[in-house]
């Protein structure tokens, strides 16, 4: 059963299917000329987000030390 509907209805359909096409429309623009512009883009947003740091390579003897301490720490009880 086709059911019957206003003109205002019909008119506020027509103005979300245009906003919708509109929405659509700028969806499938891409913002980056070529695909270096958007990997530099890429990174910058990772290193921002706090990514790439520099590793922090663990100091052997402070490993010792606290090995060292722990085995005495252990004996005493």
């Amino acid at each position: 059963m086709i059911q019957s509907r206003t003109v205002q209805q019909l008119e506020a359909d027509l103005v979300a299917l245009r906003a919708a096409a509109e929405r659509a429309g700028c969806a499938l623009a891409c913002l980056f000329s070529s695909a270096d512009e958007f990997e530099a883009a890429v990174i910058r947003a990772r290193r921002a987000a706090g990514m790439f740091r520099p590793v922090r390579r663990r100091r052997p003897v402070r490993d010792g030390v606290l090995t060292l301490i722990l085995a005495a720490v252990f004996l005493m009880l």
